[in-house]
Order: structure tokens, then C-alpha cells, then sequence
């Protein structure tokens, strides 16, 4: 019998895929910086996805994870690897014996594993005598316990983990313009969970978000958490390119763009109010016509500098992608 508990500490701050990331890393030594700067190199801030009836699950609906998740860490230069599915499928036990195996394996090597809970979290431990997985979900520092058997199950159903291998040097060049086109990849694309219509990605996600609020049938705590969320990544990817801004003069221009949208959306906390019962946060209605208003700026200023990150990606070669677009991506069923 053997057991390991890493020394993993994750807090939520940002998007909880994005904690997670950053925690594992660092902790391991495959990354070095600030979360904004983690968050904007992976393009895990530039994400925004919103249901329209602004339910919570909004937040993590940013595509299909075994891509977008790989795609972000790709770009920072880390060898990384998933397995995840449904686990109505009658092979889920058979995955999930292998993937208790490889977790293990990875917590052997003094590397986390990400979890889905719900939400992301990290799993930093385990014991087999007591056939134990020690998880961090970084609201609280105590750790929650999943037992292997019990390994995928929660109250969505579909499981997912997460591991990371070696790592590359990328030139800081690289990854910047990487994590640009990764931003317009999203922000062009209207849905990424075809055949699904009813969460909207990118530029479309601002007016599901807007029209969400000024219906005013929408699912309270969602709301606050989609708003709550979205702020946060935007002040993540202002203190991005405000590292960054150097490289090309576009980026000087992006970040003033990304300053001023700050400035506009600055109402967002106090128009969260705590919710009478349950506990969470809620939208204080009677700010909902000035937060419609000042998220029709933010658009435009968001679209100002996507714009500009278009000019810097036309003076270089894209061999990762096809030069027709695709206006969505589905998600299997």
C-alpha cells in the first residue's frame, strides 16, 4: 500500500479550469508567472460563453473541453493528455480503472491532475488503503475525498480528467500571437456546442448576455456568476497585455482598449447583491438598464481590439488552421 499528498494549494479566482491549470504548474515548476498571465498565453481568459437563460453551467460551456482545454496548454509548451465521456456508457467502469491507474501515476511523478467536480479542481493525493483521491477545489483549503470507485460520478453525467507531461521553451513571441488567434477563434465563432443554440460564444455571448438581463426571466445566481466571472477575465487579459503590449504596437493600442473597458464595466460589483435566501449572489434589477448599457461598450471596445489582434495575425503565417472557417463546432451526444 502507498499514498502521496502533493503540495498543491488552489484558490478561486478565475475561471476554475484556469485555477486549477495555473496551481498544477507552478507547483511543478512547467510554469513561472502571474494567473493573468497563464490565463491570456493559454487563451482560457479570452472564453465567453453565455446560456440565454443565463443559467451557471454557462461558465464552463466554452466548447468541447478535450479541445479547447488542449489547445490552451499546447501553447504554453506542455505535453498534456485527457480522458473524460459519459458515464451512462457501459465502458465508463473499464476507463475509469484505467484512469485511477494513470492518476496515480501522475501524483507518483509529484504532478496534479485536473478534476471535474463540478467545477475544475485538482487532485493533489491519494491513499490506497483507504482507496482515496485527495481533491482541492479551491474555495476552502480543505480537501474533499473521492473514492476510486466512486471516481467520475457527480451530479453531471460526464467525467473528466486532465494530467501534463514535459515541457517545450516557446518563444514569448509564439505564444502571444498564438493566444491572439485563439481569442479570435472565439469570438468569431457563434456557438461551440452545436447543435446546441442556446449558449452563444464570443461576440454573440454580449447579446444573449444582454438580452438575458433585460427579459429579466433568467436564473439569478447564473446571472451574477456569468457577470462575476466576466469581469474577472477581462481585468485578467487588461493585466495580460499590459505585460505584453511591447511585442507589436497593435497590443499598446489593445490594452488601452481593454483599460477602457474595465473603466466601463466597473459597475458590475455593486450591482451584485447577496441573495436573500440560499445564500450566492443576485443582480440588483434596478441596475439592469445601466449594465445592458455599459456591456454594449465593453462590446464594442472588445471588438476594437480583436480587430487589432486580426492586423498583428495577418503579417504572419497560420499553419494550424484552415484557411475556410467554421461557424461552429458540435458536441457528440
Amino acid at each position: 500500500m502507498s499514498s502521496v499528498c502533493l503540495n498543491i494549494p488552489m484558490k478561486r479566482e478565475s475561471k476554475s479550469f484556469t485555477d486549477s491549470l495555473h496551481a498544477i504548474l507552478t507547483a511543478s515548476g512547467r510554469f513561472d508567472g502571474s494567473k493573468p498571465m497563464l490565463s491570456g498565453l493559454s487563451g482560457m481568459a479570452f472564453k465567453l460563453s453565455v446560456h440565454e437563460k443565463l443559467l451557471p453551467m454557462s461558465v464552463t460551456a466554452y466548447g468541447l473541453w478535450g479541445v479547447e482545454h488542449k489547445l490552451a496548454v499546447d501553447n504554453l509548451g506542455v505535453l498534456t493528455e485527457s480522458d473524460g465521456g459519459r458515464t451512462r456508457h457501459p465502458t465508463f467502469r473499464h476507463y475509469r480503472q484505467e484512469a485511477v491507474r494513470w492518476i496515480k501515476g501522475s501524483l507518483d511523478r509529484g504532478v496534479g491532475v485536473i478534476y471535474w467536480i463540478p467545477e475544475f479542481g485538482v487532485i493533489h493525493g491519494y491513499d490506497d488503503e483507504d482507496r482515496i483521491f485527495y481533491i482541492q477545489d479551491g474555495r476552502t483549503p480543505e480537501d474533499q475525498v473521492v473514492l476510486y470507485d466512486n471516481l467520475g460520478l457527480n451530479v453531471t453525467d460526464f467525467w473528466y480528467c486532465r494530467l501534463f507531461g514535459d515541457k517545450v521553451d516557446v518563444p514569448l513571441e509564439a505564444m502571444v500571437l498564438e493566444s491572439m488567434r485563439l481569442a479570435l477563434q472565439d469570438w468569431d465563432t457563434p456557438h461551440k456546442t452545436l447543435p446546441d443554440t442556446k449558449i452563444a460564444s464570443g461576440k454573440l455571448a454580449y447579446s444573449f448576455l444582454r438580452r438575458g438581463l433585460e427579459q429579466g426571466e433568467f436564473d439569478e445566481g447564473g446571472a451574477a456568476y456569468i457577470l462575476h466571472s466576466y469581469s474577472v477575465s477581462r481585468r485578467e487579459i487588461a493585466d495580460y497585455l499590459r505585460e505584453v503590449r511591447g511585442l507589436w504596437p497593435e497590443l499598446e493600442e489593445a490594452y488601452a482598449c481593454y483599460a477602457g473597458l474595465i473603466e466601463a464595466i466597473s459597475v458590475i460589483p455593486d450591482s451584485l447583491k447577496e441573495q436573500e435566501r440560499g445564500g450566492g449572489k443576485r443582480v440588483n434589477r434596478t441596475d439592469i438598464p445601466l449594465l445592458a448599457d455599459r456591456l454594449r461598450k465593453a462590446e464594442r471596445l472588445e471588438d476594437e481590439a480583436m480587430e487589432l489582434f486580426r492586423a498583428v495575425s495577418r503579417n504572419y503565417p497560420d499553419l494550424k488552421r484552415p484557411t475556410i472557417p467554421r461557424w461552429g463546432t458540435h458536441s457528440p451526444r
